[in-house]
């Protein structure tokens, strides 16, 4: 099968504006490219990966586009357009969907103060234009209100394909499960609505000290409630350089998901992400012959 790594990033302070790239993120805040993360991808086993935006300007998205054009292992792409001005919006991802791996959109919401921003009239438009196109709607769900916020935009566009990154970041290592709990449960009934296994760390003051023992309740919680055909596994880097690196992660939740069946293990490590975000297959083709440069593809 195509291993696909659903959620990794690259940036560069050099080139765009990173609001949220602090001093106190040192081993992070300095340009990180791809060729950095390709060592960990090949050891692993990974043929491609869905790069993520990192920052709400056009220069992080223009960093993404000829990072993709260098590196074949990138198979999509999830850019930004300004939601809260839906006329630029629509100029702008028309623009981006001349490029193939272009196949969604993300905002950083949890770092905009208000939670309930994606309610707002002019939003809200903005995620209809990407209903239209068609185009997948990565959503940062950190705070709980984020999360209560999936029902609300599944009734308002019901076309509208979400995919929840991080499984909206589970108290992990904390005593209280709720209410993410119930709230996760509540934003899987809408089918459209998918969910990365991904960034799946301590919610404690230390965020390397997650197990997988304590990880593994929330990925079955959400098995249960999503199924394993809209669930895709992320390995969030470089952000997971800060709990212990993308070897480490690799390998704790491929403890969990040896613990499933072969078929639910194909649609969390490609499957759904070949699905959900329609990712090209000359782009999976062009990156299986990148990362298996000694093993023939079909033609």
């Amino acid at each position: 099968m195509t291993v696909i790594d659903a959620h990794q990033h690259v940036w560069d302070p050099t080139r765009a504006r990173y609001d949220w790239l602090t001093a106190d993120l040192a081993p992070i805040n300095r340009p990180i490219g791809f060729a950095e993360l390709r060592p960990a991808l090949r050891e692993a086993g990974v043929d491609a990966t869905v790069l993520v935006q990192s920052a709400d300007n056009d220069e992080d998205t223009e960093l993404m586009l000829r990072t993709a054009e260098a590196n074949p292992e990138v198979a999509a792409i999830v850019a930004y357009v300004p939601l809260e001005r839906p006329a630029d919006a629509a100029v702008r991802l028309a623009e981006l969907r001349r490029n193939s791996r272009v196949v969604g959109v993300r905002t950083l919401i949890h770092d905009i103060p208000d939670p309930d921003w994606l309610l707002r009239p002019d939003v809200d438009e903005g995620l209809g234009v990407l209903e239209d196109a068609g185009v997948t709607f990565d959503l940062v769900a950190v705070l709980p209100r984020h999360l209560e916020h999936v029902a609300t935009l599944s009734a308002r566009h019901p076309g509208l394909r979400i995919v929840i990154d991080h499984l909206a970041k589970p108290p992990i290592g904390l005593a209280d499960i709720e209410p993410w709990w119930t709230l996760i449960a509540r934003a899987a009934e809408n089918p459209l609505v998918h969910a990365k296994v991904s960034g799946l760390y301590s919610a404690t003051a230390d965020g390397a000290a997650w197990t997988v023992d304590a990880v593994r309740p929330f990925v079955m919680r959400a098995l249960d409630v999503f199924g394993a055909d809209r669930l895709m596994y992320g390995g969030d880097w470089p952000i997971s350089l800060l709990s212990g690196g993308y070897r480490r992660v690799w390998e704790g939740l491929s403890a969990i998901f040896a613990e499933l069946g072969s078929e639910e293990r194909r649609s969390i490590l490609g499957g759904t992400a070949e699905r959900f975000y329609g990712i090209d297959a000359r782009a999976l083709d062009a990156a299986r012959k990148w990362s298996r440069p000694h093993v023939e593809t079909d033609e």
